[in-house]
């Protein structure tokens, strides 16, 4: 028996005070199974909206949050030949990635390559995958598209902009301050957009007359109403999240949320075939119960060589609810990683 430590949600979702730091024992492999020791897990906006009781896939009762983590195989059970103890590797879970050591289905691991630390390998397969599947899968991007990218300096963000640049595309990134911009910069986008209430005018500049055929939505609100009255005919926006939910504070005001969700866009499909613009929305989690199509993904991105993830804040493990915390204040750039050694 293994000893590990568990950032664990209980006695139920709802706020941050919920989350406690507790030791507990994790059971060797079974069949088709490894066991991980768990060196770096990645934050993400559906573990902070699990932690809320906001998302429709949180687990009833107690549960540990976290999608995914970088770390070193320790045992292999039966039945598995791809991995041996000692290899570095990464992986995606449905919820229970805020562990020190994990018992993980060999399916939903891969290797690591041998240049990235363990943080960087925290940082890539939820963000890659959500990026790919949306621009892709969905919005069946084209040479030279013009693509739309909100939240561009975080993690979906600046994958979305490398794989669209694999098409020629000419993107437009918007962020949340005019410090991130420098980050647009530096990933190679070819216009950035600080949101605010002259979003409608800056993205018409931005454009310049061009056709915007992709919009990558995780903001919603009039950002998403606006961004989907400029999309071209054929236009296609893919809404992946809804960070206008989010605010600071270690538990959601649900008056406020509930006024937003009654004020939220409201798109009639009959406009949609009057427009001719296609609106589509997903979650991972779909994903996660089609495992060999997302290995089929990371196999097409490798060939894609897109680079390195970007790894903006590390913390220690035992500092998960400053990093939630930091996460949730819209200051963040790159991916939120945290060691847990």
């Amino acid at each position: 028996m293994y000893k590990r430590k568990v950032w664990k949600v209980s006695p139920k979702a709802g706020s941050f005070d919920n989350l406690h730091l507790i030791d507990e024992e994790v059971t060797p492999p079974g069949k088709g199974e490894v066991l991980i020791d768990v060196k770096a897990v990645g934050l993400n906006f559906a573990d902070i909206f699990a932690i809320f009781g906001l998302y429709g896939a949180t687990p009833q009762g107690e549960f540990i949050p976290g999608l995914e983590y970088a770390g070193e195989i320790i045992e292999i059970g039966e039945g598995v030949t791809a991995f041996k103890p000692g290899q570095r590797v990464m992986g995606v879970t449905r919820f229970g990635g805020y562990v020190s050591k994990m018992v993980a289905d060999a399916r939903y691991v891969t290797a690591m390559p041998d240049d990235w630390t363990y943080e960087m390998g925290a940082a890539y397969l939820v963000q890659v995958l959500t990026a790919y599947y949306a621009l892709t899968g969905l919005a069946d991007i084209k040479q030279n598209d013009t693509v739309l990218i909100q939240s561009a300096a975080g993690g979906v963000g600046i994958w979305a902009n490398r794989i669209a640049k694999q098409f020629d595309a000419f993107t437009i990134g918007t962020v949340g301050g005019e410090g991130k911009l420098e980050v647009l910069k530096k990933e190679g986008y070819n216009q950035g957009i600080v949101r605010n209430n002259g979003f409608a005018t800056d993205l018409k500049t931005a454009l310049d007359g061009r056709d915007l055929n992709i919009v990558m939505d995780c903001i919603g609100g009039e950002i998403l109403m606006e961004s989907y009255k400029q999309m071209a005919v054929e236009g296609r926006m893919v809404v992946y999240g809804s960070a206008r939910y989010a605010h600071p504070g270690k538990k959601p005001k649900k008056l406020k949320l509930l006024w937003k969700f009654l004020n939220r866009p409201k798109i009639d499909p009959q406009r949609l075939i009057e427009q001719n613009k296609a609106l589509m929305g997903f979650n991972l989690i779909y994903l996660f119960e089609k495992a060999d199509r997302m290995k089929e993904y990371l196999e097409v991105l490798d060939k894609m060589n897109l680079g390195k993830p970007l790894v903006g804040h590390t913390f220690a493990f035992s500092e998960m609810k400053e990093a939630l915390h930091l996460f949730l204040s819209g200051k963040t750039v790159g991916k939120v990683v945290l060691r847990t050694e």
